[in-house]
């Protein structure tokens, strides 16, 4: 009986250890991440992509300050924090990286292949025009409310689309996203996994991408984010404004309801 009270207080006393070990790595990272706030290096990608909204360019020698966004040609404060959405002029749901394609095509002339051929840079590399401008863009919400929204058959379509995106299992892992990200308390390494079914967790998620990885120096959109995802679930690759790529995100977008905007963020 003494022997088997022994491992039941060991025991208790391993789980007790386990549990302050973590939370002590928690608290470590949450410093980590604190500490890399400061000087964040997204400023620069911001202020060329400022440049290049406003300077004229393409075939047609054009700026991009009369793209809508959904907030009327040339408004970009708060947009981003409303997109994906349905434009009519399209008859399509588009997310910015999308709409973003369209107006470069539509208003300054360029050729859409020549637009979407190289939407990422490479770790260490110079920010790619979609990078940039979309750290313009998206800038211009910071401390907006996010608010995608759902009032259009087609805005409803891509959220259903993307619900079951995120649920479906497949490749050679069996994997979902919400095998990461359907329960709490998951974390791979020492990277959280939050819960993106749960308000809180989806709101912080979702509000402070896109964002400067410091372990690639680069800046990251939304676009890249879940082609990443997809390569770590040995998926096909995404193809860079999919409708598939844009349902997810109207899905993630629509459960960040109400989320503050914090973008472009600094992380490892």
């Amino acid at each position: 009986m003494r022997k088997a009270s022994l491992c039941v207080a060991a025991s208790a006393l391993a789980a007790t250890a386990i549990a302050y070990a973590q939370s002590d790595t928690q608290a470590e990272i949450e410093r980590y991440r604190e500490m890399l706030q400061d000087g964040n290096p997204a400023e620069l990608t911001v202020m060329r992509g400022e440049e290049m909204w406003k300077t004229p360019r393409g075939p047609k020698n054009a700026t991009l300050e009369r793209c809508d966004l959904g907030k009327g040609p040339g408004v970009v404060k708060g947009a981003y924090a409303e997109l994906p959405r349905y434009f009519a002029d399209t008859d399509q749901v588009m997310d910015a990286e999308a709409r973003l394609v369209h107006c470069q095509v539509t208003l300054q002339g360029f050729e859409r292949a020549e637009v979407v051929k190289k939407p990422f840079s490479g770790s260490g590399q110079r920010a790619t025009d979609n990078e940039s401008l979309i750290a313009y863009l998206v800038e211009q919400s910071r401390g907006m409310p996010v608010a995608v929204p759902q009032s259009h058959p087609k805005e409803i379509a891509a959220y259903e689309r993307g619900r079951k995106i995120f649920f479906y299992r497949g490749g050679p892992y069996d994997f979902s996203c919400a095998s990461c990200h359907g329960d709490n308390d998951k974390r791979i390494r020492l990277q959280d996994l939050p819960n993106l079914l749960e308000r809180e967790p989806a709101k912080k998620a979702f509000t402070t991408w896109p964002a400067y990885r410091v372990s690639q120096g680069a800046l990251r959109t939304m676009q890249w984010r879940l082609n990443d995802c997809f390569r770590q679930q040995r998926f096909p690759e995404l193809v860079f404004t999919s409708p598939a790529s844009i349902d997810l995100i109207t899905f993630l977008g629509v459960n960040a309801k109400g989320g503050t905007m914090d973008s472009p963020a600094i992380k490892r």
